[in-house]
C-alpha cells in the first residue's frame, strides 16, 4: 500500500508547549455570527510556549484507496504509527482550511488517570486531521469521535474551538485511560449573540441530553463516569462534565486560568459586573457564565484588542505596582509560582505573555466564496507587541519569511525572530518604548484593515469566473503583504534600536519607512538622558536614600 506521510510533525512548530507553566498556556474565544458586527464566526487562539513556531500550509489533494497517513509525534518525534487516508482532504493554512473550518485549543488537564500513552493521536495531529477532513464544524467533531474511537487518544483533557462559516463550538474531551480506547467529551454550540471564553480551565457544566441542535457529546458521556465513579445518578444531582473528569479544581487553576476569562467578560460587558472571587480562588464562589452577550457587537479588530490584555485599569493590572519595575512592564518572568520564607506566592498570568509563539484571529464568513470568506489573521509572537497580517484560507503559498526560522538560531529572515526581537526590547523599559511600537502596530494593522473591503470585493467578483485566479490572486496579495509588513517590522526594530539606545531618548533617529513620524520623532528634543520615573525614585530614596543624598560634607 502507498503511504501519504504528512508531516504532521511540522505542528509541534506551532504546538510545541514544553515548559511547566506551559500547561497553563493557551487562550480562546469564540465569537458567534450574532455577536459580531459584521456577522463572522470568530475565533482567537493564543498558543504560548517557549517555541518557534512557523506557519504552516498542508495542500489539499486526492488520495489513492489504501492509502496511509505517518501520524508523528510531537514530543518525542518519532512515528507513532500509521491510519487510513480519506480520498479527498482538504488545504490547511495555520489552523484554518479551505472551507473556513478554523481550530483552537486550549490544554485542561483533567483526571490523570483517563491518559493514555499508547493512545496513537495527540491533539495537535487531532486538529490537522479534523480540518483535512472536514467541511463544518460539526462535522469536524464527528472527525475527531471518529478518529479517537478507532486509534486511541493520547492527550490530556482539551478544549477545542471549532468554527465554520455558520456555527462555532466549545468541544471538551478527555480520554478514557490506558486500558480503553477513545474518549469521551461534549460540545456547546455557541447561541447566535453570545461569546464564549476558554483559558486552560474546563468550562462545560451541566448539559441537556436531548438537544442535538445545540449540544452533542460522546455516546457514553455519562455512562462512563458512572462506570469509574465519577459520577453517581442517584445522587439527585445532573451530571456535571467538569465534575466528573475536571473535580477539585485548584486556587492555582483558578488564579491563572479563570482569571482571563474574568479579564474579557469584564471588557466585552462592561455595564455587567463580575465578581473576582472565583478566579482568586474565594472558597464557594460563583463561576463565569459558560456564554456571554457583548454589549455591543464585536468587530474582527475589537477581538483582536481583546487578545491584548494585562488586565489594564483593573486592581491587578500589571503596568502598576513595585512588580512592574521603574518602566511599568506588565511581564513577569517565569517561573509564575515562587516560594519565599516558607509561603508560596505567584504572579498574575495574563492574556498576553511573553511566551505566546503565535496569536491568530479568525474570520468565516458565509456571504462570501470560501476562498476570499475565511480569513487568517496571524500575529507571531505576542500580539501586545506584534502586528496581524491577513491570510486567506485560499492561498497556495505562504510569505516566506512566515515560514522560515529555527529556535536555537537568531534570523533576520525569520518573521517569528524580528517580531521577537521588537518584543524583548520592548519590555524592559516598557513606558519608554511601548508606545513607539504600538503607534507602528496601529498605522500597519488600521493599513490592511482599511484595503480588506476592496481586496475582497475584487476576489469576489474573480470567485464568479475563474476560481483558479481567484487563488492566485489572494496568494499574491497576501505574500505581497506579509513580506512588506515584515520589511516594516525590521525598520522599527532598527528604530527602536537607534531611538532608545544606552538609556538615552534620541528623538532625531531615522524613523522607520513608511510610518507617519510625527508621534516618534521629535528633532527639536534632541537627545536626552530620561532618567527613572519619579514614583520609582522614591522607592529607591525610601530604601537606600541616605547613602545617595548629595550634600556638601565638611572636613571634620
Amino acid at each position: 500500500m502507498r503511504t501519504n506521510s504528512i508531516l504532521i510533525t511540522a505542528v509541534v512548530l506551532i504546538f510545541a508547549l514544553l515548559t511547566v507553566d506551559a500547561v497553563n498556556a493557551c487562550t480562546n474565544i469564540l465569537v458567534s455570527r450574532g455577536a459580531s458586527r459584521d456577522g463572522s464566526v470568530i475565533i482567537t487562539y493564543s498558543a504560548d510556549g517557549p517555541s518557534m513556531p512557523r506557519l504552516i500550509l498542508v495542500p489539499g489533494g486526492r488520495h489513492k484507496a489504501g492509502s496511509l497517513v505517518n501520524i508523528w509525534g510531537w514530543e518525542d518525534k518519532v512515528i507513532h504509527g500509521q491510519i487510513k487516508q480519506v480520498a479527498r482532504t482538504y488545504s490547511v493554512v495555520g489552523l484554518m482550511n479551505e472551507y473556513q473550518v478554523a481550530i483552537g485549543e486550549t490544554t485542561t488537564g483533567g483526571r490523570k488517570e483517563l491518559e493514555d500513552p499508547k493512545g496513537l493521536l495527540d491533539y495537535d495531529g487531532l486538529m490537522l486531521l479534523a480540518l483535512q477532513r472536514s467541511r463544518t464544524a460539526r462535522e469536524a467533531i464527528r472527525v475527531i469521535h471518529n478518529l479517537v474511537s478507532e486509534y486511541g487518544y493520547r492527550s490530556h483533557g482539551e478544549s477545542l474551538s471549532i468554527a465554520d462559516k455558520n456555527e462555532v463550538w466549545l468541544m471538551e474531551i478527555i480520554g478514557k485511560g490506558p486500558k480503553e480506547k477513545g474518549a469521551v467529551w461534549v460540545a456547546a454550540r455557541v447561541p447566535e449573540g453570545f461569546i464564549t471564553v476558554h483559558a486552560n480551565l474546563s468550562r462545560i457544566t451541566t448539559f441537556p441530553l436531548d438537544d442535538p441542535e445545540n449540544w452533542l457529546y460522546s455516546p457514553d458521556v455519562v455512562d462512563f463516569a458512572v462506570k469509574k465513579g465519577f459520577y453517581d445518578p442517584k445522587s439527585g444531582k445532573p451530571f456535571s462534565f467538569r465534575d466528573a473528569y475536571h473535580p477539585n479544581q485548584s486556587v492555582y487553576g483558578k488564579r491563572v486560568c479563570a482569571g482571563r476569562v474574568w479579564s474579557i467578560y469584564r471588557r466585552v460587558a462592561p455595564d455587567q459586573t463580575f465578581s473576582t472571587d472565583y478566579f482568586r480562588g474565594v472558597k464557594g464562589a460563583e463561576d463565569y457564565p459558560l456564554f456571554l452577550k457583548p454589549t455591543k457587537k464585536l468587530s474582527v479588530q475589537d477581538v483582536m484588542q481583546l487578545m491584548r490584555d494585562h488586565f489594564e485599569g483593573t486592581p491587578y493590572d500589571m503596568t502598576q505596582g513595585i512588580d512592574a519595575g521603574p518602566f511599568s512592564s506588565p511581564y513577569r518572568w517565569r517561573n509564575l509560582s515562587w516560594n519565599l520564607d516558607g509561603k508560596k506566592y505567584h504572579w498574575e498570568r495574563p492574556i498576553s505573555s511573553q511566551q505566546a509563539g503565535f496569536v491568530m484571529v479568525t474570520q468565516s464568513r458565509n456571504w462570501l466564496p470560501d476562498a476570499v470568506g475565511g480569513v487568517y489573521w496571524f500575529s507571531p509572537d505576542d500580539a501586545f507587541t506584534s502586528c496581524f497580517l491577513p491570510l486567506y484560507c485560499g492561498i497556495t503559498q505562504l510569505p516566506d519569511a512566515y515560514a522560515r526560522g529555527d529556535h536555537n538560531r537568531f534570523s533576520w529572515d525569520s518573521a517569528w525572530w524580528v517580531w521577537n526581537l521588537v518584543s524583548n526590547l520592548t519590555y524592559q523599559r516598557w513606558s519608554r518604548i511601548y508606545p513607539d511600537v504600538r503607534e507602528c502596530q496601529h498605522q500597519c494593522e488600521k493599513a490592511l484593515l482599511e484595503v480588506q473591503p476592496a481586496v475582497e470585493a475584487v476576489a469576489a467578483k474573480l470567485a464568479e469566473k475563474d476560481p483558479a485566479l481567484t487563488k492566485r490572486y489572494l496568494t499574491d496579495y497576501c505574500t505581497g503583504a506579509g513580506t512588506r509588513l515584515f520589511q516594516r517590522w525590521k525598520d522599527v526594530c532598527t528604530f527602536i534600536l537607534t531611538k532608545h539606545n544606552d538609556g538615552y531618548v534620541n528623538f532625531t533617529a531615522a524613523p522607520p519607512q513608511g510610518f507617519n513620524v510625527k508621534d516618534l520623532v521629535a528633532p527639536e528634543k534632541g537627545v536626552q538622558g530620561v532618567n527613572y520615573p519619579a514614583h520609582w525614585l522614591r522607592r529607591v530614596v525610601k530604601e537606600i536614600g541616605e547613602r545617595l543624598y548629595l550634600q556638601d560634607v565638611k572636613k571634620p
